[in-house]
């Protein structure tokens, strides 16, 4: 599958860079939305994996990764530019899917509460809908509405491990308070609370007591942290001062991320979960869409950095079998690279990246000429700051 060129405007690099972005988010999507729209999702979608029992669970995690990852250009709305109406197609396929996903009649009904699994991808469909609201919640009928909140209930039977899983179960209640105005504090209080115990320094939390060198930082902790506390700071303000300090790590964080991405748009493939992909790059695209950035990082050099990293990645061939859905592998398709619960569905993690696309065109990010990325500037030969620990 290639990513053909699109007809949207571009006067400029960050234009040319955003239709491109956008015309491989949907090509990345259109598998699962197109086939879920029809009720014919756990029909059509191959289940790539080392385990026999990843189909009782891939489903959701192909959907609820990806709206993740699409929710904030889809919470920006139809309008009748070109891109406009673009997301109001894609916004009309996501209300149907969600239906779909949550009717217990449904063909496609997914499973949210038997087996562990379940719990993590339950979260994403919930950050979803905290990211878009107007767009994926408000519009709902009331009975897909009380769907989705039994759905997300009916996950509480799973017990999370003691580790990032914590801040799955904070998210489904942290989304449950805001849409629902009801939720299991505790659930979101104890993950809190564990993960500023896990707290390393210099930006990073451990996964659990222990520190691991991968990306779970980025994958799951730092983005889901920052919105669970957001959603409690809107509640309490009590909660400013830890919402504050957890951006504060965040910025330093997404620092050490941009100096990651190598003068040739890869980075160190190191940890678990690589098959994720860019979505490796979840707080980094977050921060830029919170206009967070350290300050002597620039809108223009992370949009190229991500930029580069996503068409690098899906320019390898194997990328995507030949209907279009994502194959196992970082760079192509590389199946040894999964670990055992690795399957097709967990790949569309990798939309995290397109977070940034939450951004209007007309926003600064995507205007001006690229700029170098930091670890181009220093094999260029230009002189760049120190970098140093926060904390």
């Amino acid at each position: 599958m290639s990513v053909a060129a699109t007809t949207y405007c571009q006067t400029n690099e960050g234009q040319q860079e955003r239709a491109y972005l956008i015309k491989t988010m949907t090509a990345i999507a259109n598998p699962v939305l197109n086939a879920l729209s029809k009720n014919e999702l756990k029909k059509k979608m191959p289940v790539e994996a080392k385990a026999d029992d990843r189909q009782n669970y891939t489903y959701l995690e192909a959907f609820g990764r990806l709206l993740s990852g699409m929710a904030p250009w889809l919470e920006l709305g139809a309008d009748s530019t070109e891109e406009g109406r673009l997301r109001a197609k894609y916004i009309q396929l996501a209300e149907i899917c969600l239906d779909n996903a949550t009717n217990p009649s449904s063909p496609d009904y997914m499973n949210f509460n038997k087996g562990s699994q379940p719990l993590v991808d339950a979260a994403f469909l919930a950050e979803a809908l905290l990211r878009a609201p107007q767009q994926l919640w408000q519009p709902l009928s009331d009975k897909t509405k009380q769907n989705i909140i039994q759905a997300l209930q009916s996950s509480r039977v799973i017990k999370p491990y003691e580790s990032n899983w914590l801040l799955f179960s904070a998210m489904i209640e942290a989304a449950l308070l805001k849409l629902d105005g009801h939720c299991d504090t505790s659930r979101i209080i104890y993950a809190v609370n564990k993960h500023e115990e896990w707290y390393k320094g210099d930006g990073t939390y451990g996964d659990g007591p222990n520190f691991h060198w991968d990306y779970y930082n980025s994958f799951v902790i730092q983005p889901m942290l920052i919105e669970v506390l957001d959603v409690l700071q809107s509640k309490d303000t009590a909660w400013n001062n830890l919402y504050n300090t957890a951006i504060k790590r965040a910025q330093r964080y997404a620092a050490v991320q941009e100096r990651l991405i190598s003068p040739e748009a890869t980075y160190p493939p190191i940890g678990r979960s690589l098959a994720y992909r860019f979505g490796a790059f979840h707080l980094l695209s977050k921060m830029a869409l919170m206009e967070k950035l350290p300050a002597y990082i620039t809108p223009q050099q992370v949009r190229a950095a991500l930029y580069n990293v996503v068409k690098k990645q899906v320019s390898m061939p194997g990328t995507f079998d030949n209907n279009g859905w994502l194959q196992i592998g970082i760079a192509g398709h590389q199946p040894g690279i999964g670990e055992g619960y690795i399957s097709t569905g967990s790949l569309y993690l990798c939309s995290e990246a397109f977070l940034i696309l939450g951004l209007p065109s007309s926003h600064h990010f995507w205007n001006g000429d690229d700029e170098d990325w930091t670890s181009k500037k220093i094999w260029k030969g230009v002189d760049v700051q120190t970098d140093h620990a926060e904390d």
